[in-house]
């Protein structure tokens, strides 16, 4: 009767985590970065949002967003497991929305640098996440995934002063 008990209490918990389907649940953008179109100086971000589902109580999904100088958008570069199962790369790298909920979930703000020099550090964002060894592998633990990316791209460029929170499970992964 205990185990009973016990394994409808961990399916009731583990189908409560989410408020919804990850399909409908927002990807708007939170609002966080500086509006493209007004802010004429290159900005390098890094973010952090709570996994979908059960796995944001204890994980986070990281991403880097970047704007050159007088550019009118960001350019997004994360690791995006799904991708796999289509045949795709894991990494992306797109024009895309700097701050988008992680399906439903708010992003926080690790990182947020600005001005002159940075157009430089941004090649050097392009080419680490250009370069990352596991462009087509993921796996959620130990990694290689969306946190051993942003580490790896971190580690490779020097200026990016950031530490990823201990949420981000597979930072360690490249080590």
């Amino acid at each position: 009767m205990k185990k009973i008990l016990w394994s409808l209490l961990i399916v009731a918990a583990l189908a409560g985590c989410s408020t919804g389907d990850w399909r409908t649940a927002s990807r708007e953008p939170a609002g966080i970065a500086p509006d493209p179109a007004t802010t004429q100086e290159a900005v390098v971000q890094v973010y952090a949002a709570p996994a979908w589902g059960w796995r944001g109580w204890f994980a986070v999904h990281t991403w880097i967003s970047a704007k050159r100088t007088g550019e009118d958008s960001y350019t997004v570069y994360e690791v995006v497991g799904w991708r796999e199962k289509r045949g795709l790369p894991v990494v992306r790298i797109e024009r895309d929305a700097p701050d988008r909920y992680w399906f439903g979930e708010r992003p926080e703000l690790l990182a947020d640098q600005r001005g002159d020099g940075l157009d430089a550090i941004i090649d050097k964002i392009d080419a680490a996440a250009k370069d990352y060894p596991w462009a087509d592998t993921y796996k959620a633990f130990p990694g290689p995934n969306s946190n051993t990316f942003t580490a790896w791209i971190i580690n490779k460029v020097q200026e990016l002063d950031v530490s990823l929170p201990f949420s981000a499970i597979g930072s360690g992964y490249a080590d």
